[in-house]
């Protein structure tokens, strides 16, 4: 099982008489290479439960696991190589660095500028139908170009696991739906977590968890 999520609560205010749970009692467990969605409004507690699975927050009671490996029992720096090496994000706000061509936004979280690397990236650009932009800044660009720029980034590395945090939220429907194509056919050998609010994104999805007030409901 690549993921597991054990009675797993994620809790603000922990030092207030009144906790605020963002997700409580999470029971889930995730195979490799399946499509998920978490599916629910906004402050629902979709993107809490990502910020779980991802180990960018930690579990206030229960567990969270990956690849055998409880995210509890883990140094910082040990979930940092985790995060870099086998996790691809794409989070709401794109994070792309001003100074930096869109190719080498794309290219930031490989180390690597080797021509492969570089037609990798082009690549990836031209398949989110970014083709004879990477030349330019982030302030060039549309919002919704920056996402599929994000996008990209967050492939180039070949994740096993690619986390996607409304992901779509910045595209037209026609962009929407060559992206999400795309993303699904350049990530069959790997797992994809995608957190929305519109289930019209998870066409083809493993598993829809939908969640609300910070539980599951049940899936799909």
């Amino acid at each position: 099982m690549l993921f597991e999520c054990k009675n797993a609560s994620l809790i603000y205010d922990q030092d207030k008489p009144v906790h605020t749970y963002a997700v409580r009692d999470i029971n889930i467990s995730i195979e490799q290479n399946k499509f998920i969605g978490i599916l629910g409004p906004s402050g629902s507690g979709k993107s809490s439960l990502l910020y779980l699975l991802a180990g960018l927050k930690e579990a206030a009671t229960g567990s969270v696991i990956y690849n055998g490996r409880e995210y509890k029992n883990l140094d910082e720096d040990e979930k940092s190589r985790i995060r870099k090496k086998d996790f691809g994000f794409v989070f709401q706000r794109h994070f792309l660095i001003e100074y930096m061509s869109v190719l080498h936004n794309v290219l930031s979280v490989t180390n690597n500028i080797s021509q492969a690397s570089i037609d990798k990236a082009v690549y990836l650009l031209e398949g989110l139908g970014l083709k004879g932009l990477a030349d330019k800044k982030p302030s060039q660009l549309s919002g919704g170009q920056s996402q599929r720029v994000a996008l990209a980034r967050a492939l180039i590395n070949d994740p096993k696991v690619v986390f996607g945090d409304e992901l779509t939220a910045s595209l037209d429907r026609g962009s929407t739906g060559e992206a999400m194509k795309f993303l699904k056919e350049y990530c069959r050998n790997s797992t994809l977590i995608i957190v929305t609010h519109d289930p019209t994104i998870l066409e083809g999805a493993d598993t829809i968890l939908n969640i609300w007030d910070g539980k599951i409901k049940g899936g799909v």
